[in-house]
């Protein structure tokens, strides 16, 4: 679904009336990045506009579900998931919340009754790439870049919504893809492609957004499904929202988790 540059100009070439194949003018690129900055300025104020754009911090509590070439994984497994901007998160797993995760800066690490230890380099690297990779990030940070591309790729079908496509291109030449909801801006899909490390073939990491709900004035996907090459491999299921959370001093100091715990 995503589109890189040459191929986005060359559809903005054969949508043109009366185009030759040749590249689009700086007019033709200038409207069509201002159309797709329309379209993500209409996401930001859907979602809640400069009160969004300050959230502090959000905790999110839900259920779990996996899956195997498309098929759901028997049972659920309940979490709590903490984000701070930028780049603080917390897992907690278990109903005892006994099993906890920290992604803190550029470092994963794991505290159970065995102490702390670090997260292994595949989960470490597979949770960075999917937060730097995130609609916030893309409008926190893309967005504000004068040099990142703003592509308006037109209306598509998303979970059976019509929905306009936007890709933005980083100066490093990553790509974000999000489609929002025509009608009520929400984002339904975010999407970006990376590449193995180790077989270097190219990989789709795609989420999709539904059930939404308004907590603390923010609408919230209650529904949130993770497919790697168009296959389902994560549903979230959440049953509890808070948002610009009262947490404690050390909450995000995984040596301070390890003291607590009763071993």
């Amino acid at each position: 679904m995503r589109r890189i540059l040459p191929a986005a100009l060359a559809a903005m070439v054969l949508m043109a009336p009366h185009a030759t194949r040749t590249q689009p003018s700086g007019d033709a690129a200038q409207k069509n990045a201002q159309q797709a900055r329309a379209a993500l300025d209409a996401m930001v104020k859907a979602l809640g506009g400069q009160a969004w754009l300050d959230i502090k911090n959000q905790m999110r509590q839900g259920h779990i579900a996996a899956f195997f070439q498309g098929n759901p994984d028997l049972g659920t497994e309940e979490t709590f998931e903490f984000h701070q901007w930028p780049d603080h998160d917390r897992i907690e797993v278990t109903k005892h919340r006994d099993v906890v995760e920290f992604f803190v800066g550029r470092e994963g690490w794991e505290v159970t009754y065995r102490g702390k230890k670090p997260l292994d380099k595949d989960i470490v690297d597979d949770f960075l790439r999917r937060r730097d990779h995130s609609i916030e990030v893309a409008i926190k940070v893309w967005l504000k870049d004068p040099n990142t591309i703003l592509i308006y790729e037109g209306q598509h079908m998303a979970e059976r919504h019509l929905a306009e496509q936007v890709t933005l291109i980083s100066p490093r030449n990553e790509a974000i893809t999000i489609l929002m909801d025509v009608q009520t801006h929400l984002p339904l899909q975010r999407i970006f492609e990376w590449r193995d490390p180790e077989y270097h073939d190219k990989n789709t990491d795609t989420e999709e957004y539904d059930d939404y709900h308004t907590i603390d004035g923010f609408p919230t996907p209650f529904t949130i499904t993770r497919l790697k090459n168009g296959d389902t491999v994560r549903q979230y299921y959440v049953t509890h929202m808070s948002y610009n959370l009262n947490l404690p001093a050390d909450f995000w100091d995984p040596d301070a988790e390890a003291r607590k715990v009763k071993r």
